[in-house]
Formats: structure tokens, sequence, C-alpha cells
């Protein structure tokens, strides 16, 4: 027994560096602090993209150590010089997170306390601050007390659980699968053909339904195919929708649609992942009516709050539906289901093992209430009605007024051949960096995007982003002329 409490004991001590003292805990919080602040306060003066490629060996995990400091000289050089930079204002591509720092602080504390959110037996606080902050988002977007929620790691997820309530609410298998008829426009988010082959139903039948001249799902596309596919004898059971789009940021005519579902008894999910948030605004709840139609819905606080990646959300009306494939009880487990009126997280959702995401987003609104967040997404939408004037001015064409922040345009030829200009002009802002756009096809014209929804982006941003495009164009018009072309 003695030799067994030394070797305990030898052990104890070589593990020792893992439970630091408050000295050394403070010393690493300021060397942290300090890196933070430089980095915050250098991002203006950073450029946004850097198409440098990682070295994984710099990564290399051995039984030797580094001090804080050399850790973060790598984390700066292989990391944060490399790639987009998604804390910088200048990010304008794809859909932009955010990053807010009183988010980091809610991380700090989540991760120091290690609360348990997927049951309310270990956390009843964690699990009730997730619950409130869902009952929150129901009264957004008018949704009823009874629906369900789950705080997760994005649309992604939020949008694969709202698809698998979906699918056991129609009984979606076997036989049935190849009958089953999905109706969605060609700019969904892909993450939803994802979650429709990850939870088997690869082979449905999808139309794509018909699109007007902003993007946007023509209702009476939808109610002609409804009825085609019914005397064809297949089984119309699926209708997804989006609230902001990547491509243009068309926010889909909900009350039409959610009209249809209900009429012809199709589960309607609207994925708002980027734009949900938008209908804290003045001007954009009016293109939000009918949102509470929905069966279900997919909502990022992390694109429209300005959260760091990691928090999206997901609201289902039918919660018996959502239970059929979350709900699970095993032995070991029995004592965590004591309090039966609390729904768990864990049964709304494929996780068990739960990070507490929620402290993320209840801390700043806390910290902050609502208005400044609502002040930022007002900010946002200004911001892209000044950047299309300044295009126009700059004989640039666009695509149609957006109802959100993103934005396409592309430089026009007299003569030649613009989808390749236009491949180049992304190239050339590519390489300059100092802004990030991304490019997207839209009726096979290749255009460049331009997508503002980070807290940093600011006026002057929208000034440097212009100076950048300009300064492309006219070097890939340069190169042209050179070329005889």
């Amino acid at each position: 027994m003695n030799d067994l409490k030394d070797r305990i004991l030898a052990l104890q001590l070589q593990s020792a560096a893992l439970e630091p003292g408050e000295g050394e805990r403070d010393r690493l919080l300021e060397e942290l602090q300090y890196y933070s602040n430089n980095f915050i306060n250098s991002l203006g003066e950073q450029k946004a993209y850097i198409g440098e490629k990682a070295d994984v060996s710099t990564f290399q995990i051995g039984e030797g150590t580094r001090t804080l400091k050399e850790v973060l000289e790598i984390y700066s050089r292989e990391v944060a010089a490399k790639g987009v930079k998604p804390a910088s204002g200048g990010h304008m591509g794809y859909i932009p997170g955010g990053g807010i720092f009183t988010a980091a602080l809610g991380d700090y504390l989540a991760d120091v306390t290690n609360e348990y959110a997927g049951i309310s037996f270990a956390s009843p606080g964690a699990v009730a601050m997730e619950h409130a902050l869902l009952n929150w988002m129901k009264s957004l977007f008018n949704f009823p007390e009874t629906a369900v929620g789950n705080l997760t790691s994005g649309g992604s997820i939020a949008n694969m659980i709202a698809l698998t309530a979906a699918r056991d609410k129609y009984v979606i298998k076997g036989a049935q699968i190849e009958k089953s008829v999905v109706y969605l426009s060609e700019h969904l988010h892909h993450c939803n053909l994802k979650a429709l082959r990850i939870i088997g139903l690869e082979d449905v039948v999808i139309r794509h339904l018909q699109l007007d001249e902003r993007s946007r799902i023509d209702p009476g596309d939808l109610e002609k195919k409804v009825n085609e596919d019914k005397l064809a004898g297949l089984k119309p059971f699926l209708v997804i929708a989006s609230a902001g789009t990547t491509d243009t940021g068309a926010v889909d005519p909900l009350k039409d649609i959610g009209e249809i579902c209900l009429a012809e008894d199709l589960w309607f999910h609207i994925d708002a992942a980027y734009g949900g948030f938008f209908i804290l605004t003045e001007k954009c709840k009016s293109m939000f009516r009918g949102i509470g139609l929905a069966n279900s819905l997919a909502i990022d606080p992390h694109k429209g709050l300005f959260l760091p990646f990691g928090l999206g959300a997901v609201l289902i009306k039918d919660r018996e539906a959502v239970f059929h494939s979350h709900h699970h009880n095993a032995n070991y487990m029995q004592d965590a289901k004591e309090n039966a009126e609390v729904i768990d997280p864990a049964d709304v959702s494929p996780e068990l093992t739960k990070h507490f995401r929620a402290l993320r987003l209840w801390l700043p609104l806390q910290l902050h209430g609502t208005a400044p967040f609502i002040a930022c997404l007002q900010e946002k939408l200004l911001l892209t009605k000044y950047f299309r004037i300044k295009l126009k001015e700059a004989g640039f064409k666009l695509g149609p007024e957006p109802d959100l922040t993103v934005s396409y345009f592309w430089w026009p030829l007299a003569v030649g051949d613009e989808n390749s200009f236009n491949k180049r002009l992304i190239k050339e802002i590519h390489r300059d960096g100092r802004v990030f756009l991304t490019s997207t096809t839209i009726k096979g014209k290749f255009v460049i995007r331009l997508a503002i929804l980070s807290f940093r982006s600011k006026i002057e941003t929208v000034d440097r982003a212009m100076e950048m495009i300009l300064t492309a164009k006219e070097k890939v018009l340069a190169e042209d002329k050179d070329l005889g072309i």
C-alpha cells in the first residue's frame, strides 16, 4: 500500500503543472491580454486576407514544452497572419462572422467553470440560461412558447436538427424516400443539402423552384409543382426557404410560402442563419412577415449578433418530432432524469456532451442590452447602400437592390469575355488582400460579391474596399492593354 501511495504522490507532483497557482494564472492572463490588445488594436492596419499556407510541422506535438510567449509567437506567425481574417472589419467575403470582445469573456468563464450544459440535472443554471435565450428568440420570430429549441455549433447542425424532425414527422423512410419531394431554391445554402444526405434522404426528389428577378422563390411555381407532383403520385413533404441567401442576401416571400405549406400540409423550414436577426431592425421587419408560419427555423447568433464562430440556434414547433430522433434513455443516465418538466438540450440535439455556449451570448446581452446590436445591423444596411452608390458612380454594373447586406457586381466590357475579366479581377483583389471579397455565379454570370456584416466594418472600411477594387480593376485593364486585348 505504501508503494502505491508513493507512486500516486509522484504522479500527482508531475501533473501539478495542469493546475497553476494564482500568481502563475495572473502572469499567463497578463501575457494573453497583452497579445489580445495588440491584435485588436492593429486589426485596422492588417490585411483581411493573406494567401499563404500554414506548415503542419510547426504544430507538432511532443513531450517538450514551450513558454506562452513562444506559443503566441507561433500563433501570430502561423495562424493570425495567414488566410482570411474573420476578426477584421475588412472581412466582407462569404458571410462574415463577428468576434465581439465580451463574448470572449463569456467563453473564458464557461471554460474555467466547465459547466456541463447538456442536461439540467448537471447544471440547472446553464440549461435555464439556454432556455431563456431560446424563449427570447421565440418571441422575436413569433414562435409559440411550446416550441422547442437548441443552441447549436452553427447553422449546419441547426438545419440538420430541423430537417430530421421533418423527416420523422412525415415518416420518410424505406420505399417512401424516392417518392418524397423537397422544394427549394438553387441559392439555398448547401449545408441543407448535406443535411439531407446525412439523415438518409439523399434519394428524395429535389425540385428547384423558379426565382424572381431578385433571386427570391416564386410562390406560384411552388404551388404549381406541388400540384403536379401530387398528380404524379409523389409525396410532397418539405419546403426550405431562406431569410438571407448567401449568394445574394435574398429573403424569400415567407408569408406566401408559409400559407401554401399550411394549405398543402407541408413542413415549412426557414434557413435564416444569415439574415434572421435583421428582424430586429425597423427597415426589415416587413420582409419577415410570415416567419412565424414556419415549422422550424435556423438562425446564427455568430452572424447577425456578431459573436465568434460557434453559436447557432434552431426553433421547432413539433417537439414530438424532435424527440423521436434525439431523446434517448440509458441506465447510466437514470439519475439525470429527476426533473422531467425541464427539456434537456440533449433531447433536442445529437449532442450529449455540450459546451456551455449560451454564456457567450447571454453575457454580452446583459452587458450591452439589445440597442447596440440593432444599431450595428442598421449601420450594415446603410453601408450596403453607400457601397452600391460608390460602385455605380465608378461604372460597375450591379445586381438588383439587395434585401439585406450582400451585393454583387461586375465590371462590364464593351467587347471581350466579361466572366474571364472578372475572374482575373477577383484574383487581383485577393492578391491585394486589404479587404476580402468572394465571387459567385448568378444565372451563368461570374460576379463579385461583398457582404457587410462584421461589427468592425465601418464607412472607412467600405472606402478602402472601393479603393482596392478600383486599383485592381485598373491593373487588370492595363494587363489587357499590354497584351493587345
